[in-house]
């Protein structure tokens, strides 16, 4: 059996959480119970729901939780958005941070389409090349 972090999806978005925790270090210590807070809630949520529906019995079911973790995904960007626009964080790393988040919901959105479809594996751009993305765990 396939194990949940296998899935390229469930790498990117661990590692985008892991980034966030080392940009946000750095962020006010007034902000610890805000942004700070927040926007590590939210990325840990993407990873968490992706391994979570990754273990559960039905394909549609996974997609359900996919699609949770593609909302925390879309938390996770607005709130770096925020961030670098109150310059909490240097502009260049907080814009590849989101252009990681938007190609990670690209991702996400091909394999809730795969599982919905039935079909295990889909093509998808990251980072300007065409790779696939399986999204489904062995059994």
């Amino acid at each position: 059996m396939q194990r949940f972090t296998e899935l390229q999806i469930w790498q990117r978005s661990h590692q985008l959480a892991l980034e966030v925790y080392k940009l946000t270090s750095s962020f006010p210590r007034s902000e610890q119970f805000g942004i700070v807070s927040q926007v590590r809630r939210a990325v840990v949520s993407v990873s968490s729901n992706i391994s979570e529906g990754a273990k559960r019995a039905s394909q549609l079911d996974y997609a359900r939780f996919l699609n949770m973790a593609e909302s925390s995904l879309a938390e996770t960007e607005s709130l770096l958005r925020l961030a670098r626009d109150l310059e909490f964080a240097p502009a260049a790393i907080a814009d590849r941070l989101i252009d990681e988040s938007e190609q990670v919901s690209r991702m996400i959105q091909r394999c809730v389409n795969s599982l919905e479809e039935k079909e295990p594996i889909q093509s998808v751009t990251v980072n300007g090349e065409l790779s696939t993305v399986n999204c489904r765990r062995s059994l």
